[in-house]
Formats: structure tokens, sequence, C-alpha cells
């Protein structure tokens, strides 16, 4: 049986648009392999175009015959209709100038339902209204392990549940907020329409007013001598009930050198962005980050993070924090021009030979942002230097760009993914490798970067082996089930829209996922849309952010 997959939340008038037809690569599917021919229609029932489907070969990670339909040169706004030479309908997608500015609205939606400490109203929030959850205070984990009266108790409300849990934690949040601050500064005409949250309607862009929501609860993260706490948690997950019946004691769990570094890259370019809209804030923030860098100088040797015993809540832990000290670096040098933090950029980029990453465990590539597209001129002594850090971040990109262009291009779905690459959270894998060949479009200009960028986001919105649009009630067939204790507990039968789940992985660790998918089963289709496979079908703040820069980059239209 031929199947048929576009993206769902709609193709650009300008832009790339490729549809996939594919077959299972079974000796009884003897489908011959030859070019097809698919009439396209147009919502008045008029033939607008006859396409060659053709032949691209066996996609290995889905183990499917695929065949494209390039239709890139079709720029009337509406709906497409595909038929194959007897008539019959393949399937339908949307062209519009909008498609993805209405995407990128929902992703940034998503992250006010993920707000902590304060009622979500129905004005708002809709059907998906919620009272107030997480109110109470917390205690470090020291006080709380030794049973400690009178233990010091810490104001901690505020913030985005990081995930399908209620935690919070330092380094996700970091991230996040990273990818979506520079989505807005690099892409403003992306964010300037209302979010309809409390926020909005004031001078200030709404996405800006929902990181600050993150921003203020992630100050009092940090403690008295600059460090910074790696996660607020309680010590088990919370059950499957409404974050207002949560009442677990939360824990401040101790300082990684990780969760510092990140404060202090994110509140000093918090410190810079809002200086213009919240200029107290922003002083706040660049005073936190420089006493937060001033703890990591007193601490120079790594200081990594593992659950104690009894702690089943996320760990984020690493291995490594010479990626965060470069992005907090660079972030901090950028902000005030000390020549003491270049001193430190030079020397951590030392260390690093590929500083693009821009997931959580590698942030390298965050550090690139700042230093490409966040600095003024320097001064004259240290513009030499400075370039020299700013060339090989240039040229790292552009290298990860070249190499992840190579990986999408044998793909039949053109996904920059390879076969063993569909692991815990390979959505995220792709949308951080659109947002590196969306940083190599920026920098040279070239088409084929932006071109790319467009088949990962294709692929998380449908064009893939499954069909679904990883988006959250976004496409004809969109998930609807995501690990996400609100919507399991809400009552309510509709999923809230705008959370990208995370995808297909070939080594679930969930029962419910290794009892339902065979061992056999090819990489690209290991995803079910079940609540019970947190391996596969979770959500998490970090997993949106990319999806919000890369929506942001695409609406932009930067061809």
């Amino acid at each position: 049986m031929i199947r048929f997959y576009a993206n769902q939340a709609g193709y650009l008038p300008k832009g790339r648009k490729i549809a996939v037809l594919a077959q299972e690569n079974r000796a009884d599917e003897m489908e011959k392999m030859k070019d097809k021919k698919v009439s396209l229609w147009n919502e008045k029932g008029e033939q607008t175009a006859v396409k060659q489907a053709v032949y691209a070969g066996v996609d290995e990670s889905a183990e499917d015959k695929v065949w494209h339909i390039d239709f890139s040169d079709l720029t009337e706004e509406g709906t497409v209709t595909f038929q194959d030479g007897e008539g019959a309908v393949l399937g339908s997608c949307i062209i519009g100038r909008k498609a993805y500015h209405t995407l990128n609205q929902t992703l940034c939606k998503a992250l006010y339902f993920q707000r902590c400490g304060m009622a979500l109203e129905e004005t708002f929030a809709g059907k998906f209204r919620r009272c107030t959850c997480h109110t109470g205070t917390a205690v470090r984990l020291e006080d709380y392990l030794e049973r400690k009266e009178n233990a010091k108790q810490y104001e901690v409300t505020g913030g985005w549940h990081d995930a399908g849990d209620y935690g919070r934690y330092t380094t996700a949040a970091a991230t996040a907020l990273a990818h979506m601050i520079y989505a807005q500064q690099l892409f403003p005409e992306s964010f300037t329409e209302n979010l309809n949250i409390p926020e909005s309607n004031d001078a200030m862009p709404d996405v800006l007013s929902e990181c600050l929501y993150e921003l203020r609860w992630l100050l009092k993260m940090q403690m008295e001598d600059g460090s910074v706490c790696h996660k607020l948690t309680s010590m088990r997950h919370a059950n499957f009930v409404m974050p207002c019946e949560d009442k677990r004691q939360m824990i401040l769990f101790p300082a990684s050198t990780m969760a510092v570094a990140d404060f202090a890259a994110i509140m000093a370019l918090a410190s810079r962005v809002y200086r213009t809209w919240e200029p107290a804030f922003a002083a706040e923030a660049e005073d936190a980050a420089v006493r937060a860098w001033d703890w990591l100088m007193q601490h120079p040797q790594f200081i990594g993070f593992e659950n104690p015993a009894g702690c089943n809540t996320g760990g984020y832990e690493d291995t490594s924090d010479l990626d965060e000290r470069l992005w907090a670096a660079a972030e901090l040098y950028v902000t005030t021009g000390n020549a003491a933090y270049l001193d430190k950029l030079e020397d951590y980029l030392k260390t690093n030979e590929n500083p693009t990453d821009m997931g959580w465990v590698d942030v390298s590539g965050l550090a690139g942002l700042s230093c490409l597209f966040g600095a003024k001129k320097k001064e004259a002594k240290e513009t030499q230097r400075f370039q020299v850090c700013q060339q090989k971040f240039r040229q790292a990109f552009l290298n990860e760009a070249d190499k992840i262009c190579d990986i999408a291009d044998v793909s039949g779905y053109f996904v920059a993914l390879t076969k063993e690459e569909y692991g815990w959270g390979s959505n995220m894998v792709v949308l951080n490798r659109a947002m590196i060949l969306a940083v190599a479009h920026l920098l040279t200009g070239e088409a084929r970067y932006q071109k790319m960028a467009q088949a990962q986001m294709d692929y998380i919105l449908g064009v893939n082996a499954t069909g679904y649009s990883y988006v959250t009630a976004v496409g004809t067939k969109s998930c609807q089930n995501p690990h996400n204790r609100v919507t399991v507990s809400d009552g309510i039968d509709e999923t809230i829209p705008g959370f990208v789940v995370g995808g297909p992985n070939s080594a679930p660790v969930d029962e419910k996922a290794e009892w339902l998918i065979t061992p056999d089963t090819p990489p690209m289709k290991c995803f079910l849309d079940v609540w019970e496979c947190y391996s596969l079908n979770e959500i998490t703040i970090y997993w949106n952010s990319p999806a919000i820069f890369v929506a942001a980059f695409l609406d932009a239209d930067i061809v």
C-alpha cells in the first residue's frame, strides 16, 4: 500500500515543498521501481499541476521505498489535493504564508500551559484552566535528609514545569530560554502578535514576557554564596494528578558547575536583552550572572550531579562543564566587555573542536550565537582576539551544517538522523540540527541550508514513516496522548496544543513501549502515541524551544 506524507502545518508559498510517497520494502510489496504521475488540485476542483513522483530508493531507517513529489513551484495559497494516475486521492496539504507564524504562536503558547505557581485562568487557558500549584516553600537536600528541625525555608514559586513531570531544572531552563530569546532577537518579526497570556498588551513582546516568568523563578535558584541549585523537585515524581494536587515536599538539590555556568550565561544574556523593558530586572540578572561566575572561578574543578538514593526525578547529569563555562564566558564578555571574560572564552574555546551543539548536554553552540550575533563593537585592542573566536565559531557551524546536509541527503525523508541516532528525544536532535542549518544560512545566505532546515521541520510535522505530526494538536494526524501529567489527569478529551514530543526511539526504556514495539521494527517507526511511553512521547520545554527557533527562522522567510 502506498502511503502519502506531507507537512501537516503547511508549506510557505515561496518555500521548498516536497511530499513523500512510501511503501514498505517487502517482497510481497512489488510496486514497480519507476516514477509515478501525480496530479494536484486546488480547492475549486481545478487541476493545477501534474508532477512526477520520483523514485528515491529505500530509506534505511524506515525500510521504506520512497518517492518524492516536488511541488515547490506551486505558490497559490489554499488546500492542495494529490491524486494518483487513476484519480484516487493520496492526501492533501495546505500552502499558506502564515503556516509557520501560526505554528510558532502555538509552540510559544504551550509554554504558558507549563507555568507553575499561578492559576491558569479561563481567559487565557480556555478549557485547560487550572488552579494554582506548588506554592509551598522548599528546603535544601541536606536538611531534608537529616530531617532537620527548623530548616531554612526557601520561596521558590514560579517558572515552568520542565516536562511531563512537575520538576524544575536549571540546565533545562537555561537552554530553553536561550533558544527562545535568541529566536526573538534574530527574528523579531515572527513574535509581533499577542499570545493571549496575562502580560499581553504590554510593550514587551509576549515571548519575552513568557521567558521572564521563567527567568524570575530561576533567580530564586541562586544561593547566598553565588552557587546555583541543580534542580528543584520532590524526591519522587508525582503521581498522575493535577499540579495543584501534588503536595510533596519540594527540595533544592546541590549545585553543579554545569548549572552554575548555565545560570551565569542565561542571566548575562537576559540582562542585555531586557534592559529596554525591565531595567531593574536586567541589573539584577547581570549581578546574579557575575556572582555565579565568581563562584565558578573559586571552583575550577568539575562538580557533577547524581541523584541521591531514593530520588527518581530527572538527573540532567553530565561528564564535563567546559561547554557550559565557554557559554558563560561568551555571554559575560559580550554583555560587559570585560576582557577577563575574553581571556576565559579563548581558553575554553581551545578545548572544544566543534562548538556547535545547542542542547542541554552540550551548549557550546550557544556561545557561538552570543559571539556571532550578540556582540557589539569591541575595543580595538580586543577586536582581533575576539574576531579569531568568531571565526572559529563560524567555521564550526558551516562544517557541521555541511555534515548535517550530507546525512539528510541520503535519507528518503530528508531527515538529518542516521539509522543509529533514533534514541530518546530524537526529535530534539533533529530540531537542534535544524538550528545549526538556520545559523549557517544566516552566516552565508546559502539557500540549501534554509531548504534543509525546512526539511527537518517537514519531518517533525508529518513527513516521516509514522505519518505523525510530532506537535500535539497540530495537523490531521497529530499526537494526542503525550506523557504529561496534566493532560492525563485533566479529564479533557482534547490535548493541550503545541507540545513537541520526544519521537522515535529504537531503544525504549519504558515497559509499555518495550512490550508493544517489536525488536525488528525499523528505527524511524519505533514510536507510539501512548501516554505511558515516556521514552517516546513525553514533552519538555527544551524540545519546544528549538522548534520555536526554527519556526521563527522559516517564518521570517529568509531565502
